[in-house]
């Protein structure tokens, strides 16, 4: 039976929520509120979302993908000893092919199209293929994808450049109990439309990255529904449905949405060929906690905590200490580090971000720079080949940058940062984040040292590497 925290992830779940301004209400006092009326007249019980619905419905549309698996026949397949050293991938190939759907967004004339990263990820061939409420069909190709923010970009191939769109809003615009609507294809029925309430904003619990935050909203959403649109009442985009808090797997009334500020960016940064990047804080940001508050002597559990700062990095040289706390930035208040990253990175690179900070129970600002981390250098990088463990693995130096891609802790030391397909890394399940510690007993602090490891020849490789906050040991022979 699953437990009550079961968060539903995967290419057909989804968040829907659809927000709409408030209709025209006038300030009233306590005893106005309580006194009932019947409706005044007919009309006033007629009232329909069905002119949103005819207006953001045309773009909404359903995505399905196909993705072609190789898999290997093998006698061994179910030994564990088997799987662990060779991963399964020996015998004969066959091929298998995985089906899957969601929904998307059209946000341009010319076909552009934003869904989930989950919605369309594949480790083979891919053929992606969208419907349109009009029934018409077109394939489509992923230009642009990030699995941390669970967003990818889409492009219609064919058509006249003259499809159906909606319009980003601005989705710091939103407020507790404002209207939404959410549509999608929930369970492959076809286009469905649920409307609902915004129930929170910047939620970040249920995050997988750093830089995660959501719209929830009680709006009936449902597998199938990830990548689907969350429009207000004026018909505009404010959020895309990403994922739902389920005990059974469908709809519970709990569901979230990747905002539209964080969307847009997304969207605009494939329209233009270029990739997202994350202005670079050169600190390590925590969530407050009621011990951190109290031995900082602060009254308020919430706010990011500078945990440590990198020498000569943005932070460092803006100002900023260790045990400051930040409250706000740009003026809005920020519940926790997630909520912190979120700001600055829809504020955008190149930008001054003014954060509020608490230091030793005094208020100051500080002006914050977003620039990007440094690049790895032709040195700092490397392709491990060779007969070894580590073959088709492609290493780096731990650097700010590196870090903050891969969401890891550490400062120094050698991260893998990619495994070929196919390759011996992969089937022996090194994965990309895995920090290398040594190599038959030989500790790894750099590149140009795993790269002399693995050029040597053994009888045995022993390998070590962290995984989040486990060490583990591989041994091969050699």
């Amino acid at each position: 039976m699953m437990t009550i925290k079961n968060w539903v992830f995967g290419a057909v779940s989804g968040a829907l929520a659809g927000i709409f301004a408030t209709a025209l209400l006038q300030p009233a006092t306590l005893a106005d509120a309580q006194e009932k009326v019947p409706p005044p007249s007919r009309e006033a019980i007629q009232y329909s979302y069905a002119p949103i619905v005819r207006k953001v419905a045309p773009a909404v549309v359903n995505v399905y993908v196909r993705t072609h698996v190789q898999t290997y026949a093998s006698p061994f397949g179910n030994d564990p000893w088997f799987r662990r050293f060779f991963g399964g991938q020996f015998g004969q190939p066959t091929e298998r092919v995985m089906n899957s759907l969601g929904s998307g967004v059209i946000i341009n004339p010319e076909g552009l199209i934003v869904t989930n990263y989950h919605v369309v990820k594949g480790r083979g061939e891919t053929e992606i293929r969208v419907a349109l409420s009009n029934r018409r069909e077109y394939d489509a190709k992923v230009i642009s994808k990030d699995e941390k923010a669970d967003i990818a970009v889409l492009k219609i191939e064919g058509g006249d450049g003259h499809f159906p769109y909606l319009e980003f809003d601005d989705s710091d615009r939103l407020e507790v109990g404002d209207l939404v609507l959410a549509i999608g294809n929930p369970f492959g029925v076809g286009q469905t439309v649920t409307s609902g309430i915004v129930s929170a904003l910047s939620r970040s619990e249920m995050a997988e990255s750093d830089s995660q935050v959501f719209i929830q909203t009680d709006a009936a959403i449902n597998p199938g529904n990830s990548g689907g649109a969350l429009v207000d009442m004026s018909g505009r985009l404010i959020g895309i449905n990403t994922m739902i808090y389920s005990q059974s797997g469908g709809s519970v009334g709990i569901g979230f949405a990747i905002p539209s500020n964080l969307v847009r960016l997304y969207a605009e940064s494939a329209a233009h060929g270029r990739k997202v990047e994350r202005p670079w804080v050169g600190a390590k940001l925590e969530a407050m906690s009621h011990d951190v508050a109290e031995g900082l002597g602060i009254n308020r559990v919430s706010g990011a905590v500078v945990t440590r700062l990198y020498n000569k990095g943005p932070a460092a040289d803006a100002g900023l200490r260790e045990g400051d706390v930040i409250t706000h930035v740009d003026g809005v208040e920020v519940a926790d580090a997630r909520a912190v990253y979120y700001r600055l990175a829809t504020k955008g690179i190149g930008q001054t971000a003014r954060l509020s900070v608490i230091r030793k129970g005094a208020q100051m600002e500080i002006s914050l720079p977003l620039i990007v981390a440094p690049k790895p250098g032709k040195d700092d990088a490397k392709n491990l080949v060779g007969n070894n463990p580590l073959a088709g693995a492609r290493v780096s130096n731990i650097l700010p940058s590196v870090a903050d891609e891969l969401g890891i802790d550490e400062t120094q030391g050698v991260v893998i940062t990619s495994v070929r397909n196919g390759s011996a890394a992969q089937s022996l399940g090194f994965q990309p984040g895995d920090i290398i510690v040594s190599i038959s007993g030989k500790k790894i602090t750099n590149v140009i040292e795993a790269e002399q490891a693995v050029a040597e020849r053994q009888r045995t490789w022993q390998v070590a590497i962290k995984r989040g906050n486990r060490v583990l040991q591989l041994q091969v022979p050699g």
